[in-house]
């Protein structure tokens, strides 16, 4: 039995990026950049309006007030091709280029208008209210640098910088093989002896939410010849993850067939609670998962395994560690030889902190609790007794990271 820190880098060290594939702007929310990104434009272009008002030169309105004269109209899209003279001004809106000769923006409400002539009412100085070209950023600068998970901010600055397209790693296809003659597919009535495959489609959701395509092989019966031919499903998948059968039961089959065709076995047993029998190492070329079959374990699994996998085939540095903390909500026993990961929930004390409140019933197989946690707590193997109140790592269950 190995540490959860040495599986994990079994895991990381047993996958591998995927490759690189070109996709429109609206279908890279959430990808993974996978080239650096340069402007192919500069922005704005040239010297613009921040807003309405006038163009003036700020030489002619030192002294105010002061009547200029009216000699054109510059919009967004139809900018004035004259020049503001001594004594002129050009009626101008937000974001409309600036004429030539004008080097100043006097806004609307500081002006009177009597026909062509403009009584101005404020002195300004060179550059007011004027958005230089290139304020924002110039043709070939580099704005999106990979890696990183695109969000909608990056796509319409990708599009600000007349990008269409963008590299990103494609999406890793997950094989997902669920086991067990006790199994029944949602919606369909279990006999008194069986239990609906909740497993695998709670699985095929975390990996859409870590940005991967889930490919469902189904659920192997337990028997050898079941599961070999089910095995097939996960050639050219990035990644086989089986559900159940990983433990030493005499219907436990996951790790006898798969080293029967050859999977190089990297660990078969993990000191953690829950997720003890936990299965990793590789088919021919697909690495393989192995999780066990009680639904808290895989959704931990998902957490602490899969996700940094993930992360990795997508070109990302994987989390190892937890990096959030809370206060501990109520008393903690000392922890025994296995890393254990509590299920809690979150709130706010009165001074603002967060504070994790561990379930008081921590059996893998309550689904209903784990899906109303927040967090994990994370207890190192043989950690003391905690008293309420003392700070303890977090991991919080939140497995997509598309932000806005």
């Amino acid at each position: 039995m190995i540490s959860v820190a040495e599986a994990l880098s079994f895991v990381i060290a047993g996958v591998k990026p995927v490759t690189v594939e070109q996709v429109s702007l609206p279908d890279s929310l959430g990808r993974v950049l996978a080239e650096d990104v340069a402007s192919r434009l500069t922005l704005p272009p040239a010297d613009v309006s921040a807003m309405d008002g006038y163009a003036v030169r700020a030489a002619d309105v030192a002294e105010v007030p002061v009547v200029l004269k009216r000699i054109g109209e510059s919009s967004a899209g139809s900018g004035f091709s004259g020049t503001v003279g001594a004594g002129e001004t050009a009626r101008i809106f937000t974001g409309a280029p600036l004429p030539p000769g004008a080097d100043a923006i006097v806004i609307q409400e500081n002006t009177e208008v009597d026909g062509l002539s403009i009584n101005i009412g404020e002195s300004v100085s060179v550059g007011h209210f004027v958005r230089p070209a290139g304020m924002d950023f110039k043709e070939g600068e580099i704005l999106l640098r990979a890696p990183k998970v695109l969000t909608a901010r990056d796509i319409g600055l990708a599009a600000s910088m007349n990008v269409p397209w963008l590299k990103v790693r494609r999406r890793p296809r997950i094989a997902i093989l669920a086991t067990g003659n006790e199994l029944v597919m949602p919606g369909e009535a279990p006999a008194a002896d069986q239990i609906v495959n909740s497993n695998g489609i709670a699985l095929a959701a975390y990996v859409k939410a870590l940005g991967g395509d889930p490919v469902d092989l189904g659920i192997a019966e337990d028997d050898e010849d079941s599961l070999v031919r089910m095995l097939a499903g996960a050639r050219g998948c990035d990644l086989l993850v089986t559900i159940g059968g990983a433990s030493v039961g005499d219907y436990d089959l996951v790790n006898k067939v798969l080293g029967d065709e050859g999977m190089e076995l990297n660990f078969y047993k993990v000191a953690s609670r829950p997720g003890k029998p936990l299965i990793f190492g590789r088919l021919g070329d697909t690495p393989v998962l192995g999780m066990p079959g009680n639904p808290v374990s895989v959704g931990v699994a998902a957490v602490i395994y899969l996700r940094p996998a993930m992360q990795v085939m997508a070109g990302l540095d994987p989390q190892r560690e937890p990096t959030e903390s809370a206060l501990l909500g109520h008393d903690l026993e000392a922890n025994g030889q296995r890393q254990e990961y509590m299920r809690a929930t979150l709130t706010r004390n009165a001074d603002g902190n967060l504070v994790a409140i561990p379930n008081a019933a921590q059996d893998s197989a309550l689904m209903a609790q784990f899906a109303a946690a927040d967090c994990l707590v994370v207890r190192p193997p043989e950690a003391p007794a905690a008293a309420a109140g003392e700070r303890v790592a977090i991991i919080p269950l939140r497995l997509g990271t598309i932000s806005l």
